[in-house]
């Protein structure tokens, strides 16, 4: 059986509660772009991550978020109780077992097995498919993050942080592309790294409140 889908959240940062009010609200269609902003990319990778194909990962993305619209009004929030996403991750993974359950009757396969036992023992906060789930959410927060920083960048010095540390590139080659000393080249990638820092614990602060 998928585990239990409690309208009580636990076990996790909380989001903002501003949010989950006016998610409540069918209309609020910013809201709505807001959810899907901050959280459709990282479902879209942890459904995948189950090795489902693109279509079928939509599919169950789209359900997951049926359930969240049909239930969130049921959801009551207190963040000293828990997180909405602790609460999204248990909607998740029944979404999940779900699926495995129906093509698991129609033609047993041995990854359909293991998935669904997998999902039926994720209620511990220390299993693969949590640690999976929490290491989507530090994506999503590090791609937001990002998107502000390079925003708030001189061009070249973001340049110098995306080609060593993104691109995996040395210093040298950064240096001689851009025009500037390798040292410089270090300094740059220490400051974007250290703002990148400091804008996802802003993001994470954001979800407290």
């Amino acid at each position: 059986m998928p585990p239990s889908e409690k309208v009580s959240v636990s076990d996790s940062p909380v989001t903002r509660a501003t949010l989950i009010l006016r998610l409540r609200d069918g209309n609020d269609h910013d809201a709505w772009s807001e959810f899907l902003r901050d959280y459709g990319p990282m479902l879209y990778r942890f459904v995948r991550s189950r090795g489902l194909q693109d279509a079928d990962a939509a599919d169950v993305v789209q359900d997951v978020l049926r359930r969240v619209g049909s239930a969130i009004g049921r959801l009551e929030y207190d963040k000293q109780k828990g997180g909405f996403r602790a609460w999204l991750f248990t909607i998740t993974r029944n979404r999940l077992y779900s699926y495995f359950e129906k093509r698991n009757k129609i033609g047993p396969t041995g990854n359909d097995t293991q998935q669904m036992q997998l999902l039926a023992q994720a209620a511990d906060d220390r299993s693969e498919l949590h640690e999976q789930w929490e290491l989507e959410h530090l994506r999503s927060l590090a791609a937001a993050a990002m998107q502000v920083v390079e925003q708030q960048s001189d061009p070249k010095t973001w340049s110098a942080f995306r080609i060593t540390a993104v691109e995996g590139r040395p210093a040298a080659a950064a240096a001689e592309e851009l025009s500037m000393s390798p040292g410089a080249v270090y300094v740059a990638k220490s400051r974007v790294t250290a703002r990148l820092r400091t804008e996802i614990e802003r993001l994470q602060s954001q979800e407290e409140q």
